[in-house]
């Protein structure tokens, strides 16, 4: 499905994947069936504006939604937000319609949007870019939304994260469809996991919170972020601020959004993810330096906050 506004990437990444099965299969002569790839838009067979301002030629109108379809593929993009649109009322409209017929819908990043508004995500599991996560969840309450997970499946609903994510999605459909050899050949292809370690958060922003709206606070929140790996016991930050641990930790809670301790494992785990990336001093070196005293105190925070650990995350990342 096509629409203005769409995510380049959120097309072209499964289409290459659903390429690289075809192609797979031609030089193996396999009997397996191949992909019929159709790219189809509201607006008819001509061009789209994707949200960076390339252009797509849609290979047709969208069809009769009585199908048979056998995968619906939703990217996402800035214009599938767009929900009150003349154009997302006709795509919705049209979805609503289109997959009850269809042997599975899959929406990639914030498609999610666009299959929520079409009522199919109800009462249902599933993801979206991390950074619209919690935005697809207060808009549709009916949704469970997982706002850490690659891609999600419920039945015949998939769903991935943002971006290079419907690559992942796409690789585990055609897993589902031909196997785990046909999968892992084209990701080894495309250069990348058949089935990548840890969830989205660990590519999301830094550190996101509520911003303190008082001077101790503040005071607070800078002595945490200019040195992550000195002493930062409730005692001490209540100490800075002159007020007692109890009225600190509350006051901490109130205006951060989360208690201080968990807001300063989240800081320390940034400042290690920075020196994974940038250097090469070893993890002993790092868990120290960040304030976890221990590799595996360190280790433990990684797998809470990234889903993964932080010798895997350097190799993920290309850290030396």
């Amino acid at each position: 499905m096509l629409y203005n506004g769409i995510q380049a990437l959120d097309l072209v990444g499964p289409h290459e994947v659903f390429f690289g099965a075809n192609r797979l299969l031609d030089s193996t002569d396999s009997t397996e069936p191949r992909y019929e790839l159709i790219s189809a838009s509201v607006g008819g067979d001509g061009p789209i504006c994707t949200e960076s301002g390339s252009r797509l030629m849609a290979d047709q109108a969208l069809p009769a939604p009585a199908g048979p379809f056998d995968t619906i593929v939703v990217p996402g993009g800035s214009g599938s937000r767009a929900t009150t649109s003349a154009e997302m009322g006709r795509l919705t409209s049209w979805l609503e319609a289109a997959a009850p017929n269809a042997h599975r819908v899959a929406t990639v990043c914030t498609g999610a949007f666009v299959a929520a508004a079409a009522g199919i995500c109800d009462g249902r599991r599933v993801t979206t870019h991390w950074a619209y996560a919690g935005q697809l969840a207060g808009t549709y309450p009916s949704i469970e939304v997982a706002p850490d997970s690659i891609y999600v499946v419920d039945e015949f609903l998939w769903s991935s994260a943002g971006v290079t994510a419907g690559i992942d999605l796409a690789l585990a459909l055609v897993q589902s469809d031909l196997g785990t050899d046909v999968a892992q050949t084209i990701a080894r292809h495309l250069v990348v996991y058949l089935r990548r370690p840890g969830g989205q958060t660990q590519f999301g922003a830094p550190v996101w919170s509520d911003q303190p709206t008082s001077p101790p606070i503040e005071t607070a929140r800078d002595l945490i972020h200019s040195d992550p790996g000195t002493d930062l016991s409730v005692n001490r930050l209540a100490s800075a601020c002159a007020m007692s641990p109890r009225n600190f930790a509350r006051r901490f809670r109130a205006e951060v959004g989360e208690p201080p301790a968990r807001y300063i494992e989240r800081v320390r785990v940034e400042a290690a993810r920075h020196l994974l990336e940038q250097g090469d001093a070893g993890l002993e070196s790092i868990a120290a330096r960040c304030g976890f005293g221990t590799v595996e105190t360190m280790r433990r925070a990684f797998h809470r906050r990234l889903g993964t650990s932080p010798d895997a995350y350097r190799r993920q990342v290309g850290g030396r």
